[in-house]
């Protein structure tokens, strides 16, 4: 490691040598100058990687050299060192962009800590997330054991983001690549572990079996509904649990977390079927029985998700609560977001305003058909980070915003996740089968039964049947279908895509958040 270059500017710099010696015993090139001319001339002539500055010095004033370092070399950090502790200086100094500061007079350990404070702490915060991974790696797959619950699964993937959230805050490549082979080792155990008990969730749901989206309102929405306290939920189509914890600190600016919960999407991953059964209360083959106006089949040409405020109204009388007053608002544009956000107190005259948010999901599709998408969102971490950016300057936080002084609770929630896609699947179906890259409906489909999850009887996985031979086949792992016709062109089209519909912790473990004003 090449030693970190600092200058230390003092006017009393010889009643300091032993300072000086000290920091270079551990490793760093000290250069030391009694005056800011001086320590400006040399500036302009050598590159250091931190400045300790004397605030009280005579002809320039450490104030003054930091305004004239701050125009020539914006990016050095700069050390304040002081005997003045009045509020005013050090208000001034942090208006100045100081990088931090020390209180004369000062011993060599506290120099020290500063310098490892401002330029090792990124190896520091390297090394200590590499050992505390390397100790947990293991140990997050003995939870799974023989037989895993849902709730193992639940803590696995979280875990598994707790620690792909830290890894980029360190310099790190391999072992992240070690992350990104451990979730693709989780997903193929959660992929087996999701086809042996799906069935029996939906037919013998039980203790066992998680919240699915069916159950989601009645569990996680309706007990906190009360009539001296409006209900906002927001409901982001197509939100990961990593999205949520990336935007999260900005959200506890503004709200105390009452409860960070997930709960599991029903199959498919699409918001055809799981955000029709979260309005609904109903799994998708009931409500074409119940609903067939209502409901739309994957091939019908009409809008899928036309009538959420008409199942959510049919819930309620179901629940035995239509006593409860509620609005249901769609943004689809920022025209929408913005009239919603201007009329943010209208939103409280009723028991519960439903919110249902669709940006997140025109980003993963964008991510398919544009190519700057592609670029802005290339692999997770991006993904994340445009769904951050996105999300502070949208009218959604504005409006979230709002609510915060106003007297209210807040659930925010989704209807699925979605997964970066690498492996293609040759899949042969009939003409009427769904485009779906992560899943497919139809008769007749030809496809390796070792790699898919399939329901030859779609009522086992509470589906509706199209016809009386159709069937449903599921992907797992990071697959995608891809038909035998220009099979090359079509894999290197989707690959690296943000699809949803299959089977995957990052599809299915979504997250329920409830929240109260600070």
């Amino acid at each position: 490691m090449s030693l970190a270059s600092i200058l230390w500017v003092d006017d009393e710099i010889e009643i300091l040598e032993a300072h000086k010696l000290f920091l270079e015993m551990k490793g760093y090139h000290v250069t030391s100058m009694t005056n800011g001319f001086d320590a400006l001339e040399f500036l302009q002539k050598q590159s250091v990687d931190l400045i300790l500055l004397d605030e009280s010095m005579p002809g320039m004033s450490g104030l003054e050299m930091l305004q004239r370092i701050k125009r020539m070399h914006p990016h050095i950090p700069v050390v304040l060192v002081t005997k003045n502790e009045t509020e005013s200086l050090m208000e001034e100094a942090i208006g100045a962009q100081i990088t931090d500061y020390l209180i004369k007079p000062v011993n060599p350990n506290q120099v020290l800590l500063i310098l490892k404070k401002n330029l090792d702490n990124k190896r520091l915060i390297t090394e200590s997330i590499i050992s505390n991974y390397q100790q947990q790696f293991r140990s997050m797959f003995d939870a799974l054991g023989a037989s895993p619950t849902f709730k193992n699964w639940t803590e696995v993937y979280r875990q598994l983001v707790f620690w792909e959230l830290e890894m980029e805050k360190s310099d790190t490549a391999e072992m992240f690549d070690v992350l990104l082979d451990q979730k693709k080792e989780a997903n193929a155990a959660f992929f087996k572990f999701i086809s042996r008990n799906y069935a029996a969730w939906i037919n013998h749901p039980d203790e066992n079996a998680p919240v699915l989206s069916h159950r989601f309102f009645s569990k996680k929405v309706l007990p906190f509904i009360s009539k001296g306290k409006p209900l906002i939920w927001i409901l982001i189509d197509n939100f990961r649990y990593d999205q949520w914890k990336a935007i999260e600190p900005l959200m506890t600016e503004f709200f105390r977390i009452q409860e960070e919960d997930c709960f599991y999407s029903i199959l498919p991953t699409a918001t055809h079927y799981c955000r029709n059964a979260i309005f609904s209360g109903l799994l998708p083959s009931s409500m074409e029985k119940q609903f067939p106006d209502w409901w739309k089949r994957d091939d019908d040409e009409d809008g899928k998700n036309n009538h959420e405020a008409e199942f959510f109204g049919s819930q309620l009388q179901t629940l035995g609560r239509p006593d409860i007053q509620f609005s249901y608002h769609k943004i689809l544009s920022d025209t929408d977001a913005l009239k919603l956000t201007d009329n943010a107190t209208g939103l409280l005259t009723n028991d519960l305003t439903i919110v249902v948010y669709n940006f997140v999901d025109m980003i993963s599709h964008a991510r398919t058909d544009m190519n700057v998408i592609k670029s802005l969102a290339s692999d997770e971490k991006a993904y994340r980070s445009l769904t951050k950016t996105w999300f502070l300057h949208a009218p959604l936080f504005q409006l979230l915003k709002k609510l915060s002084q106003k007297k209210c609770d807040l659930v925010l929630s989704t209807d699925h996740g979605s997964l970066q896609v690498k492996h293609p699947l040759k899949v042969l179906a009939d003409k009427q089968t769904t485009s779906n890259l992560r899943y497919k409906n139809a008769k007749n489909l030809d496809v390796d039964l070792r790699e898919v999850l399939s329901f030859k009887d779609p009522s086992l996985a509470g589906l509706p049947k199209s016809n009386i031979s159709s069937s449903f086949i599921f992907a797992g792992k990071q697959d995608y279908f891809c038909y035998p016709n220009n099979f090359n062109q079509f894999a290197q089209l989707y690959k690296n895509s943000f699809q949803h519909g299959g089977i995957s912790m990052e599809e299915m473990i979504i997250p329920s958040i409830r929240m109260t004003n600070r």
